[in-house]
């Protein structure tokens, strides 16, 4: 529509902190990564202590880039885009101000009983049973604030976007609550309500559906939005983007047992989990083609628009990591990748290529228009930030690559009397160049979000507070 309705000012505050935040946080958990990958090249950066020891900082790493800077950029991007595609002010201020502040404090206390060693042991679940509460009420808060929104939309429609962060917001809630069920026996210890097989189950039910809802969902309800945006054209199919959906939120469920292959989980449970991680590969690159086809007519702008590129560029390392987990999930390839550094490859292939590369973007295209200045202070720096980003996410993948079929090869050799060919020392020994290229890439990638961060300092710095009002001030019909 082009006619304006009646004024609507929407709840830009809080997408500005969380804005502003994200940034922060990557740059904290990025360099933490940037800080453990030199402890494998050189451990005397353990220190001796504790607290600085790869296994005492890496979950801290994780939870930064994950729930900090990951969580930040969905908050940001779904509140704004939420208030935008329904032409309608967020349903709470003061709700929306909680889960700012409350996000922020989760993400403080992780910081503080990490290093500490208060953990769960859970991968992505290691936060202990009071933050674990706090971080629940927080994301129930924002499920009432994000679909209170929806409800009050000026909108007959809703954007299938909302679609996506809708989902990612219940299906995450659902996830955390079951996996964190536990006893506690004080204020920093509590024991999971599972045991055994079934505990690693619901773990990695859990586990893999963070990075399939939390790392893929929400961010792909930000592609829908941000890449239409930019390109300045519709979403190649919108009906596409509706078979992805729930082609998406009915498979991605069931492919968690992949992570437990040849382990005491029943057979059938690792088979039903390797036969979904398969089929689950056909949403994944639907979704895919639908965002790279959006640039039909545009690809021309990937000259000139560097934001542009970081959106395309994410969602091509968004249908290589697709295309390698279920490759990753097939038993007998999972036979030579498991427990090696090729795992850790992919998952970075997603991480830096797909979710930083995607948020990156996306906050490039909103920073001037949350602070109401016309683009960003230095496209030149978003340039050189973009290849920083590839470079630091190739460089980290291919080393990661080598070392795991590496590993994989090393440790399954045999002599002919059946003895280990190599032992693990010479594995590690052979795996040393791999860690500082990889530690290299990070080096890159973690020196981009630097530069982000003097750009969102100078054009934040150059706006007006009645630029700022004005930009909040938006007509409902001229979205």
């Amino acid at each position: 529509m082009s006619t304006a309705i009646s004024p609507t000012a929407y709840n830009y505050k809080v997408v500005r902190q969380f804005a502003i935040m994200t940034v922060v946080w990557g740059i904290l958990g990025m360099g933490m990564g940037v800080f453990i990958a030199t402890q494998l090249v050189f451990p005397e950066l353990n220190f001796g202590l504790p607290w600085t020891s790869f296994g005492r900082l890496r979950p801290l790493h994780t939870n930064l880039v994950i729930f900090a800077f990951g969580g930040c950029a969905l908050f940001a991007t779904s509140y704004y885009v939420v208030q935008r595609t329904c032409q309608a002010r967020l349903i709470s201020d003061s709700l929306a101000s909680f889960t700012f502040w409350g996000w922020q404090a989760v993400i403080v206390m992780a910081g503080i009983t990490l290093p500490l060693g208060y953990t769960t042991t859970k991968e992505y679940a290691e936060l202990e049973w009071p933050i674990a509460i706090l971080l629940a009420i927080v994301w129930v808060t924002y499920g009432v604030v994000f679909f209170g929104t929806i409800v009050k939309r000026k909108t007959k429609h809703i954007y299938v976007g909302n679609w996506f962060y809708g989902a990612f917001i219940v299906v995450t809630a659902m996830l955390h609550i079951v996996n964190h069920m536990s006893i506690p026996v004080s204020l920093f210890k509590s024991y999971s309500l599972y045991s055994g097989a079934t505990d690693a189950m619901i773990q990695w039910w859990y586990g893999h559906n963070a990075v399939g809802f939390f790392l893929t969902t929400g961010f792909l309800g930000m592609m829908y939005y941000f890449v239409p945006k930019q390109a300045e054209r519709p979403i190649y199919s919108y009906r596409l983007s509706i078979v992805h959906f729930w082609a998406l939120i009915t498979l991605y469920i069931w492919a968690g047992p992949h992570h437990l292959h040849y382990t005491a989980l029943p057979d059938w449970a690792q088979s039903l989990g390797m036969a979904m991680s398969i089929i689950l590969l056909a949403p994944s690159w639907g979704g895919m083609i639908n965002g790279m086809m959006t640039l039909s007519g545009a690809w021309h702008k990937l000259r000139t628009d560097p934001i542009l590129r970081f959106l395309v560029v994410s969602l091509a390392f968004y249908g290589m990591s697709t295309f390698e987990g279920p490759m990753m999930a097939i038993k007998t390839v999972n036979a030579l990748s498991h427990y090696t550094d090729w795992t850790i490859g992919h998952v970075h292939a997603g991480a830096l290529g797909w979710v930083a590369m995607i948020s990156i973007g996306a906050l490039y295209h909103m920073i001037p228009k949350l602070w109401g200045r016309p683009q960003m202070h230095s496209i030149g720096l978003i340039n050189a930030h973009f290849w920083l980003a590839t470079i630091g996410t190739v460089l980290y993948i291919a080393s990661m690559w080598v070392n795991g079929i590496t590993q994989g090869l090393m440790w399954r050799a045999i002599n002919e009397d059946g003895t280990l060919t190599y032992s693990f020392v010479e594995a590690l020994q052979a795996s040393h160049p791999g860690f500082v290229v990889r530690a290299i890439g990070g080096a890159f990638f973690a020196s981009g979000m630097l530069l982000m961060a003097y750009n969102t300092f100078r054009t934040v710095r150059a706006s007006k507070p009645a630029e700022v009002e004005a930009a909040a001030q938006i007509a409902v019909g001229a979205h």
